[in-house]
């Protein structure tokens, strides 16, 4: 605990025009009270995120329920300074993830360390870091943690982006059966979207706790051609070996295959923004994966973690170029990967005079093997594709081993809490052509320094700052096309504040990014190449906050509201498009909503808005007849939702119906990979939701 003299809280608080958020003092720091931390993420309670060196975000499974969400995308566009497209281009499906943060690439996901309880997402994390195959439900999902700063000393690689960490539902000590049902449709087009979840778990006597997991997709979005199914099984134990020793393990199995609707040209949206020109556009996946964890804590001085884990991951594609009537080739990308990761982890509390340091060593080995491999059917505009005889096109095999290991030392001093780190990623990365027998290979070895920051003026209210730094190697099929690409690097700068208490929560960061080499798709290249664009930079500032009325009266208890709004600048700083705006991104996104609870009644009314964007490096204004360039305006929705709990009597029955995009308000989203075109947004689209536990 901290204290700050009534003297200089008024000053401050006369100075920032914010005095009424001040709290009573706090007490001074209780060394002998001061438990060891560990894993930085941790269970990401309240007191966690208030006391984090960055900017920081946490979404509980009641706001994800209640935002009606059938998938992660949709919760995600919450949290301040994420970039979260429809699903479009290659990853026109709810089996991918596209997100970007602060102004970086959101199409794939490539530029953020992306985590399912502390595990890596991505099917090759350094070799292919892009989420066209992201393994987790949103029916699974208890919580989910964005760190947007001041975790890059523990987290990566490539984390310019920050950290998402998806945390599944933990065991819990009493049994709990669970049943939920989500199902929505769009009337203007018809079809149905069915989302099913169920839970079972608890712990033993002896100290065994089991749950069983499952959450499964069926049905059709609002566009043509756009069939998913989805199925993801999760098993997960603990168990404690002694007063100090606990084991705890996972199994998972996810499967996945959905049809892509794919880009419309400029005449295809105007005559049916629902319909699909590409029949044959389909990505399917699947992955299985082990975890297995130890964990020793002898006191409340030290802790030690072994974490590891093994995963393979099959993902295809099936891509062809355009209207059936026209179309005069189909692509299929078979890609396999395997891969095995071990961290330990040392964490030992010390005094020192008047401080208290946490000295926090660890260390991270992957090893990543894959297969990868495309198929052509050449043929005359207007025949069936599958008449024709596949060729074998590309035939690659690539392999990674990573070294990264890292030490940082938290100190608490008076008010401060100071954490210098460093990370240090060491990384082969090789890649064999199979056709041409074309071998290569390249190695980095990288030093990442970070300080973080942390001023508590009270209990209730922080001041941040930090500054950290990011890598990110070339991938597997970069180096397959060309050896002479640089690595990412980038650099991260932030400052802010925070306060929370019982009534008040709010934040508000200011950020400056510098990335250099930054890599991505060349435009319009057919197979799709790489080069670096170089430099660029990504400044704003981000602001956050919510408040309970019961404070201004008892009449209003049950009603509270809350607001975001994120202002990016992303720009190049080289090249022939120097000073441009990047692609995909806006400059301002806002979101606001209420919440009302009365009884057995909880009501919800969330809006949500973005500027216009580009979607490329020229910022063309035009429309070009394929529809893939031009601006992209900005749009704004509203979403309602009412929900009726029947209580215990009735086995903990909820039942909710609700409306997305409540005024209808037709949007759009561009791409300009191969699979280009104009993609309708959601029109509106009621939902009904029911759930039990028993």
């Amino acid at each position: 605990m901290q204290s700050v003299g009534k003297s200089t809280r008024l000053a401050l608080g006369v100075a920032l025009a914010l005095s009424s958020l001040v709290a009573a003092a706090a007490e001074t720091l209780e060394l002998d009270n001061v438990e060891v931390v560990g894993d930085w993420l941790g269970d990401a309670t309240d007191e966690d995120v208030k006391n984090h060196p960055g900017a920081r975000t946490v979404i509980r499974e009641e706001t994800i329920r209640e935002s009606g969400a059938s998938n992660v995308r949709e919760v995600l566009r919450r949290v301040p300074g994420l970039q979260v497209q429809d699903s479009n281009g290659t990853g026109g499906s709810d089996i991918s993830l596209n997100v970007g943060t602060r102004g970086l690439t959101s199409r794939l996901s490539p530029r953020a360390t992306i985590l399912q309880d502390g595990i890596p997402l991505a099917v090759a994390p350094y070799g292919q870091p892009q989420l066209s195959l992201a393994p987790t439900s949103l029916g699974n999902i208890e919580s989910i943690d964005v760190v947007r700063g001041g975790g890059a000393v523990r987290y990566g690689p490539q984390n310019v982006g920050g950290i998402i960490n998806f945390v599944t539902r933990g065991i819990p000590e009493e049994l709990v059966r669970e049943l939920s049902f989500q199902t929505e449709s769009a009337p203007a087009q018809g079809g149905f979207l069915n989302r099913s979840n169920a839970f079972i778990g608890g712990t033993a006597d002896n100290g065994l706790g089991m749950a069983l997991l499952y959450s499964g997709v069926r049905g059709d979005t609002y566009r043509d051609h756009s069939d998913t199914q989805i199925d993801d099984v999760m098993l997960k134990s603990s168990y404690k070996l002694s007063d100090i020793d606990e084991l705890s393990a996972s199994l998972q199995y996810y499967e996945a295959d959905a049809d892509m609707p794919g880009g419309l040209t400029s005449d295809e949206f105007d005559e049916d923004p629902y319909q699909s020109s590409r029949p044959f556009d389909n990505f399917e996946g699947e992955r299985k994966q082990a975890v297995l964890k130890y964990s020793r804590t002898p006191d409340a001085d030290r802790k030690f973690e072994l974490t590891s884990f093994y995963n393979t991951s099959h993902r295809g594609s099936s891509l062809a170029n355009g209207n059936p009537r026209k179309m005069t080739w189909l692509r299929q990308f078979p890609r396999e990967y395997e891969v095995f990761g071990i961290e330990p982890r040392y964490s030992q509390l010390f005094l020192a005079g008047d401080s208290s340091h946490e000295l926090g060593v660890g260390y991270r080995y992957i090893e990543e093997d894959s297969t990868e491999k495309r198929f052509d059917r050449s043929f005359k505009a207007g025949a069936n594709p599958w008449s024709v005889p596949k060729k074998l096109a590309t035939s690659n095999s690539a392999a990674t081993e990573a070294h990264a290991a890292y030490v940082d030392d938290r100190i608490d001093i008076g008010n401060w809490t100071l954490t210098p780190g460093i990370r240090y990623e060491q990384v082969r990365v090789s890649s064999h052509n199979r056709l041409t027998g074309e071998h290569r290979q390249q190695r980095y070895s990288e030093p990442l320094p970070a300080l973080n920051a942390l001023y508590h003026l009270s209990d209730a209210w922080k001041l941040y700052a930090n500054y950290n730094t990011s890598f990110g190697s070339i991938q597997h099929i970069q180096l397959s096309q060309d050896d002479d690409l640089s690595a990412e690097k980038a650099q991260t700068y932030e400052f802010g504040t925070r306060y929370n208490d019982s009534v008040w929560s709010a934040e508000l960061t200011f950020f400056h990014i510098k990335f250099e080499d930054q890599l991505e798709l060349v435009p319009g290249s057919s197979p799709s190449a790489w080069a670096n664009a170089g430099e660029t930079r990504h400044r704003g500032a981000e602001l956050a906050g919510s408040y309970q009325f019961a404070a201004l009266d008892p009449r209003l208890a049950g009603l509270s509201a809350y607001a975001s709004l994120a202002l990016t600048e992303a720009t190049r700083e080289e090249g022939a498009n120097q000073g441009n705006d990047l692609p995909f991104y806006s400059r301002e996104i806002a979101t606001l909503g209420m919440r009302y609870e009365t009884g057995p009644w909880t009501w919800n009314l969330d809006g949500y808005a973005q500027s216009r964007q580009f979607a490329d490096a020229a910022n063309t204004d035009a429309e070009s007849a394929n529809g893939s360039l031009g601006e992209i305006p900005g749009f704004a929705y509203w979403n309602g939702r009412g929900e009726y709990a029947f209580g215990p009597q009735l086995a903990n029955l909820k039942v909710a119906a609700g409306v997305k995009n409540l005024f209808n308000r037709e949007y759009y989203t561009r791409s300009t990979d191969n699979n280009l075109g104009k993609y309708l947004g959601q029109p509106r689209t009621l939902y009904l939701q029911t759930s039990v536990s028993f």
